[in-house]
């Protein structure tokens, strides 16, 4: 197929995943690292416990306020 035509597909609300080699795709500026943070005890029971309110895992609530923050200081 070509591209004006799957272009075309899209813009008309048609499914196009079909056509699509998803095991490749990639998210500029997305991809991730693995840290190692060592946290108290203390911190570790305070984002548990709003982890649990929230009913998130505890690594959102750390990936979420981090991102918070580094928007604020950027902003």
């Amino acid at each position: 197929m070509k591209a004006n035509e799957l272009d075309k597909k899209f813009d008309e609300g048609e499914d196009i995943s079909e056509f699509l080699d998803l095991s490749k795709a990639r998210r500029p500026g997305q991809t991730q690292k693995r840290v190692n943070v060592d946290f108290p005890v203390w911190m570790i029971h305070h984002l548990d416990k709003e982890a649990k309110r929230l009913g998130v895992p505890r690594q959102s609530i750390i990936k979420i306020w981090i991102a918070e923050r580094l928007k604020k200081v950027s902003a």
